[in-house]
């Protein structure tokens, strides 16, 4: 008889407090809370997958400048010049990037032809050298740099894996139409 009793007044308590606003309101924060803190959270991420794309844009074009300003550039400059457009990426990890550097020069059909190569953490970019056909004329050149970053989001990891974010840039020599490498691979 007591057990009856008490489920009838609970009842009777629970139907009291959902019939109140504050009940209401308490009932509709729970409902929209968790939707709420994922929309926060994926805002979050983000607005931080476009500051990283856009640190990979800053990469490709530091990365492309400095390799255009000289009429030549070795291995170690070469080195020196991506730790400069890997720190374009500061204060995210930089450890998820590549990079596709070329040097191209044209023949008299206007075809690129590849006078060296480094790529590092990245899949040589042919399809970017094969679209720079008739950027210049015989004998002309260009740079191509390809940069690459692969974007691991903070919190929604669970909904999407990775984002595979790629600049390229295409920059003429300053001092010379063909940049030249010393010691740089074919």
């Amino acid at each position: 008889m007591k057990t009856v009793f008490y489920m009838i007044a609970a009842k009777l308590q629970l139907t009291r407090w959902a019939r109140e606003e504050e009940a209401v309101a308490a009932i509709e924060t729970v409902i929209l809370f968790p939707v709420l803190i994922a929309l926060l959270v994926g805002c979050y991420d983000i607005g931080r997958g476009i500051n990283v794309n856009q640190k990979t844009i800053a990469a490709a074009q530091i990365i492309g400048d400095l390799v255009a300003r000289d009429r030549s550039v070795t291995a170690a400059s070469i080195q020196d010049i991506v730790e400069a457009g890997r720190l374009a990426f500061d204060p995210y990890p930089s450890d998820s990037f590549g990079y596709d550097i070329v040097s191209v020069q044209f023949d008299a059909d206007g075809d690129p032809t590849v006078i060296w190569r480094v790529t590092e953490n990245a899949q040589p970019n042919d399809a970017a050298v094969e679209s720079s056909t008739a950027l210049g004329g015989p004998g002309d050149g260009v740079v191509i740099v390809t940069a690459v970053y692969n974007y691991e989001p903070y919190f929604t990891n669970f909904a999407v894996d990775e984002i595979n974010m790629q600049e390229v840039a295409f920059l003429r020599g300053r001092r010379s139409s063909v940049v030249a490498c010393d010691d740089c691979p074919g």
